[in-house]
């Protein structure tokens, strides 16, 4: 009874904001800022018109897509032979030296790329995103992965050296298809922390490449803020992470759970 009364108060806790949020999607400019707030009204799309003839939202979506999805792959091409190679070796300071910068602050390595982009005319691009996400996504996905090759037994990867095989062959043929269900996890994380990463967009990007997280920032203004449109951009925004999580939620809790599990 006591888990079942803590679920409902998280549930509570993490939806209410979440339907706040659509509701006032579907709120008149009125109804949006009304105090005390109301509860029933009558449904407008308005807020979604005026995001789409006010700002090109699909070439945003496309950028953020681009963005995510490139520094996505990028992390995958570099996390899976680091992970192997670390949980091979048992060698854990370069995950933590990854990890160093996942946990410091974005500002910290903001000021010293946008210097040195802009000296070799590279801001605003699309690969200088894809370039910054990745230290988002790289370390993420690292030590998601490294739990997965350590349930592997080393038995099946030196029978492979014994038969000749190389050790790049070996990940490839042997090691993906056997941490397949943690690599489906890292992707998912690591596109999902790309997608709504702020700070490197705003400030590496331009009006070529602006993702949609940085989309929101073009309603709030310093005199006022438009919170219909903001909330219908926020609910556009945050809506292909959430389609995504349902879509693959089943394999998504087994890979979660299957790397905490060694052989």
């Amino acid at each position: 009874m006591a888990y079942g009364v803590q679920t409902v108060i998280a549930c509570i806790i993490f939806l209410v904001p979440m339907l706040w949020m659509v509701s006032s999607s579907f709120k008149g400019s009125v109804d949006v800022t009304a105090y005390p707030p109301k509860l029933f009204f009558t449904p407008t799309l308005d807020n979604f018109r005026t995001l789409f003839s006010t700002v090109p939202f699909f070439k945003y979506l496309a950028n953020s897509i681009i963005v995510a999805g490139g520094s996505t792959a990028l992390g995958l091409v570099l996390a899976v032979p680091a992970a192997f190679a670390v949980s091979w070796h048992r060698v854990t300071w370069p995950a933590s030296v990854t990890l160093f910068t996942r946990m410091a602050p974005g500002t910290l390595f903001v000021l010293p790329w946008f210097i040195m982009f802009t000296d070799i005319h590279l801001i605003g691009t699309h690969a200088v995103l894809v370039l910054a996400h990745a230290v988002i996504t790289v370390p993420l996905m690292l030590w998601i992965l490294m739990p997965y090759f350590d349930g592997v037994p080393r038995s099946i990867f030196e029978s492979a050296f014994i038969d000749g095989c190389q050790p790049l062959n070996c990940l490839v043929r042997i090691g993906v298809p056997l941490v397949l269900p943690g690599i489906v996890v890292a992707v998912i994380l690591a596109f999902i922390a790309a997608w709504n990463y702020f700070l490197f967009a705003l400030i590496l990007g331009n009006i070529d490449t602006t993702t949609l997280i940085v989309l929101s920032f073009n309603f709030v203004g310093e005199g006022s803020t438009n919170w219909g449109a903001l909330m219908a951009a926020a609910v556009l925004i945050g809506a292909p992470p959430v389609i995504l999580m349902f879509v693959v939620q089943r394999g998504l809790v087994s890979g979660l759970t299957g790397g905490s599990v060694k052989d």
